[in-house]
């Protein structure tokens, strides 16, 4: 984590998007382009940075200190009303978060796949996201990712789009002004019916993919053609001294803290620096995270603090996060026009309801090698797999 601050030069020539700005308002006199927040305390920073290009700005109205699945859950139901009362277009809604929140930006998308043409992530570090080993790299298939952060995120973002994660990495010291930010995310826009999809989830709470959305689970209806594509974080291990945050780009020495929640009620002070772990010195935030990968398994611990003149001596624990079950259920489909066919391949599934636009029919639909032919009438379907029969009926 890092301290909430903006990265600097990035709030600046707020000014020059004026031109920008006078075109998209023109684009649509009815719905707003919109930007959802993955934290409501930046509403205010948002507002002033898109008010000339006539965005909205959607906050979640989660409650403060609310989980991130409960965080993603709101935003979804704020972004889907606003959609519904005609004030927002669709097509453009993007996601945004900064500083600490950034994270927030890879976990929604990778909960909520289907919503957003685009989100930016304004410093931060994907890290803590894709340590929760719920980010999915295929989930970003049609969701591109703009990161900006310091040089020092640059091996990270590499090694994301190794990984396929649809991921463009800029850094703060290139001139990445929120002019630069908001025209990129203003290039996109979200197909609600893309001819290729692919989502994975571990939870049915989370199963919507486009025009699929996924209602029943077997983990014995394997298929090994879809491998998983669950994000490979480290080992989590944290120091048990509540949520500090700090600079990964802090030289040193030690770990500054420089952000502390809301009614923090742990051991340590704003700008307290921790210089060693168990009597060994920590020269950098570098480090800082090795010392903590290296460890496999909860036990107490001792930190040295320096705060101001004063060394203190603080005990607290090594605890390591709850991981999720390993078994999780991937959809992967495409509609080819030449063709007149709907092709789905999906892993740990036994139904799901697929949303067929009237352009798509009359259709052929193939699931997993069992075909539905002829499908002439548009709507939502609903898909069964029963001993090797595909059955299909109206969705209730």
């Amino acid at each position: 984590m890092i301290s909430r601050n903006w990265p600097n030069g990035f709030v600046r020539a707020c000014a020059t998007i004026s031109l920008f700005a006078g075109a998209l308002a023109a684009q649509s006199a009815q719905k707003q382009p919109a930007i959802s927040l993955v934290d409501d305390a930046d509403a205010v920073q948002w507002q002033n940075l898109t008010r000339e290009l006539g965005w909205r700005v959607i906050a979640s109205g989660a409650p403060a200190g609310a989980a991130p699945d409960q965080r993603a859950l709101a935003l979804a139901t704020a972004v889907q009303a606003a959609i519904k009362d005609g004030s927002v277009d669709p097509a453009r809604v993007y996601l945004a978060g900064r500083g600490d929140s950034a994270p927030l930006v890879f976990y929604i998308i990778s909960r909520v796949p289907d919503l957003w043409a685009a989100g930016a992530a304004v410093g931060g570090s994907p890290r803590p996201a894709i340590d929760t080993g719920r980010v999915f790299s295929v989930n970003f298939t049609n969701v591109p990712v703009l990161w900006v952060s310091g040089e020092d995120g640059k091996e990270l973002a590499d090694k994301l789009k190794s990984a396929k994660l649809n991921l463009e990495w800029r850094p703060v010291s290139g001139g990445a002004s929120a002019a630069v930010v908001t025209e990129w995310l203003a290039a996109h826009q979200r197909d609600p019916f893309p001819h290729e999809i692919d989502c994975e989830t571990n939870s049915p709470q989370f199963a919507h993919c486009y025009w699929i959305q996924l209602t029943k689970f077997d983990p014995n209806e394997r298929n090994d053609v879809l491998e998983t594509t669950r994000l490979s974080g480290g080992n989590g291990a944290a120091l048990d001294l509540g949520a500090f945050g700090f600079k990964l780009d802090d030289p040193g020495p030690g770990v500054q803290v420089s952000f502390l929640p809301e009614k923090y009620n742990g051991p340590l002070k704003l700008n307290d620096r921790i210089v060693s772990l168990d009597g060994r010195p920590i020269a950098n935030v570098k480090q800082y995270q090795e010392m903590l990968e290296k460890i496999t398994e909860e036990k107490f611990t001792v930190v040295a603090v320096q705060r101001g003149k004063d060394r203190v001596r603080i005990e607290t624990r090594v605890v390591l996060p709850r991981r999720d079950a390993g078994v999780t259920a991937r959809v992967e489909a495409q509609y080819l026009p030449a063709d007149k066919e709907i092709q789905i391949v999906s892993r740990t599934i036994t139904e799901m309801r697929v949303t067929v636009p009237p352009e798509w029919v009359p259709v052929n639909l193939m699931w997993n090698g069992l075909t539905l032919e002829n499908l002439k009438e548009p709507g939502c379907w609903t898909l069964s797999m029963q001993k090797e029969l595909l059955r299909a009926e109206k969705c209730k």
